[in-house]
């Protein structure tokens, strides 16, 4: 059974034992259960059996991750990264940070360091004090490892996971959501038209 990646931890190719399998029927569905020998979490799988050997995965659990089609490329490239390298916590640390700066120039901050962009997101009430707060925790965490700071130049898999959900967070807050509110606006607008 390929899934591509494990949706705990996000490595490649993961290695996955069987812990549980439901009673299979020809030709039918069942149900499985995986434990990853990376980070040893659960993954339940939907299969269909074909008769013979192969299984093809109908449904997991829980979904792979993957960043939302209504965030900008660049930003939507570097969240992804970020999803995939959760593994591997600095490089995740890095690309959420890229993602946080990719999703503020999309915005049109484009002036300066990451560091002023998130000041000017907050002066234009793009960013609440708390969101602009942990924005700047995400933009240090990731420049640890960028620079190889001399004292902590890595970053726990707890901090690369906080950095990651605040970017996923970011981007649904700028993009998703406002494309999603523009769509029903839409909507009702041509509901009322008919």
């Amino acid at each position: 059974m390929d899934i591509g990646r494990c949706p705990h931890c996000s490595v490649a190719s993961p290695n996955l034992n069987l812990v549980w399998a439901d009673k299979w029927h020809q030709h039918g569905s069942g149900w499985a259960a995986y434990r990853c020998t990376s980070c040893t979490s659960v993954v339940a799988t939907k299969l269909q059996w074909d008769g013979n050997t192969t299984m093809q995965v109908l449904r997991l659990f829980p979904d792979a991750k993957a960043a939302h089609e209504d965030i900008p490329d660049q930003a939507r490239t570097f969240l992804q990264q970020a999803f995939e390298t959760l593994h591997a916590p600095d490089a995740a640390a890095v690309m959420a940070g890229s993602a946080v700066d990719a999703m503020l120039k999309a915005k049109g901050l484009l002036e300066g360091s990451l560091y002023h962009r998130i000041d000017a997101a907050l002066a234009a009430n793009l960013l609440t004090q708390g969101m602009a707060d942990w924005a700047h925790s995400v933009r240090l965490g990731s420049n640890r490892p960028r620079h190889a700071d001399a004292e902590r130049p890595h970053v726990s898999p707890e901090e690369a996971k906080q950095s990651v959900e605040f970017a996923e967070a970011l981007g649904t807050f700028l993009f998703v959501l406002t494309a999603k509110i523009q769509r029903g606006i839409e909507a009702s607008a041509a509901a009322e038209a008919e």
